[in-house]
């Protein structure tokens, strides 16, 4: 019965962290409000709320496969979803020439797709990071 309920812990555990992760980005991008624009059918937005959520769970799922205690796995999750928050951060801060949460407020899917796509590579480095 062990890894049952350890399996539902981290479970709990994964939901948690992306609840927090997400509740964190939510504050940190002062243009819109993530769940108002899904709401409204902002692709570009639902596409970069999907690409934190998929890249915070990637990291989790390497903190599972390396750490020895849920303790373990939770704080690198936490440390991953400091690390997804610098990818955003230094996503806008490279696209010198537009701003990345204005285009995605503007539903500029283009934008919403680079977006998916840094999070989710970087969460495999992060991931692969782990050890």
């Amino acid at each position: 019965m062990g890894p049952f309920i350890a399996t539902f812990a981290y479970f709990v555990i994964a939901i948690i962290v992306v609840l927090v992760g997400l509740a964190i980005f939510e504050v940190i991008t002062s243009k819109y409000k993530d769940w108002d624009e899904v709401k409204q059918g902002n692709t570009a937005v639902a596409l970069s709320i999907a690409g934190k959520i998929v890249g915070i769970c990637i990291i989790l799922s390497f903190a599972i496969y390396h750490s020895l205690t849920l303790w373990d796995t939770l704080i690198w999750g936490a440390y991953g979803v400091a690390l997804q928050m610098l990818a955003y951060y230094l996503f806008e801060f490279f696209t010198r020439k537009f701003s990345v949460e204005t285009m995605l407020k503007e539903n500029n899917i283009a934008v919403g797709i680079i977006s998916v796509g840094v999070s989710i590579g970087l969460a495999f480095v992060i991931g692969a990071s782990i050890t």
